[in-house]
């Protein structure tokens, strides 16, 4: 494959990367503004706040700009392949989930041996005024966030780099950009413990996606994640831990 071949597949995954940010940002901008003039301040209802943008981001932006992109190259939607998981892909879903959630506990605990800060992802923040919106977040990791963020990162950005690169070197290279992405929605310090984090996580999404060709099964993995950390965060800041 030519440099020049391997330069477009990298520039084509950034911009997807950035540029359905950008996209999702100004979407969420516009329904802000809409539901604003019917008198309904999204900054005084989280909940719905958080639904929104996740419904606007993850489904409707990322899912435009899928159907998008795949068109304007004239590539069926084959290119990222979906389907119902197999016994294969099950239990790859169950080891992927294990092994995601294995690695978050071992990197808290480094984290806090070592005396270091990770980053608070801003959604959480919101949240915690009001526990009840992680009850309606956990189950939208699985119908809009682990489906939506898997179709963008491993399906059109992996998916594009796997054209040009080697698989386990565009494994890589989606896992920082999805790590990257992160830093817009963090608060607080060690910002950068937070994306190394997210960038060792994704490598497991990615050897998935590569290993079984089926994005349902980093979808499931991604969801199962969120949804665990969501429900662990409600049970803190109800008491429930």
């Amino acid at each position: 494959m030519s440099s020049i071949s391997r330069f477009r597949s990298v520039a084509s995954a950034i911009g997807l990367t950035y540029g359905s940010y950008v996209a999702g940002a100004l979407v969420i901008l516009a329904v802000a503004t809409v539901v604003g003039l019917f008198g309904v301040d999204l900054a005084s209802r989280p909940a719905l706040r958080l639904v929104l943008s996740t419904f606007f981001l993850q489904g409707v932006t990322f899912g435009g700009i899928t159907i998008l992109y795949l068109k304007s190259r004239d590539l069926g939607f084959g290119f990222v392949p979906v389907r119902l998981p197999d016994k294969r892909d099950g239990a790859v879903i169950v080891g992927g989930s294990l092994a995601i959630l294995g690695l978050l506990f071992v990197a808290s605990s480094v984290i806090t041996a070592l005396g270091l800060n990770s980053a608070q992802n801003q959604i959480v923040e919101v949240g915690r005024q009001n526990p009840s919106v992680f009850l309606l977040l956990i189950p939208l990791q699985f119908l809009l966030v682990g489906p939506g963020e898997e179709l963008l990162f491993r399906g059109l950005v992996q998916g594009t780099l796997r054209e040009s690169l080697h698989p386990a070197r565009a494994i890589v290279l989606a896992s920082a950009l999805f790590a990257s992405i992160h830093l817009f929605s963090l608060s607080g310090e060690g910002k950068l413990v937070y994306i190394g984090i997210a960038f060792i996580l994704a490598l497991v999404l990615g050897a998935a996606y590569e290993y079984t060709d089926n994005l349902t099964v980093p979808a499931v993995i991604h969801g199962t994640y969120n949804a665990v950390q969501f429900a662990g965060v409600y049970l803190s800041s109800t008491g429930g831990l």
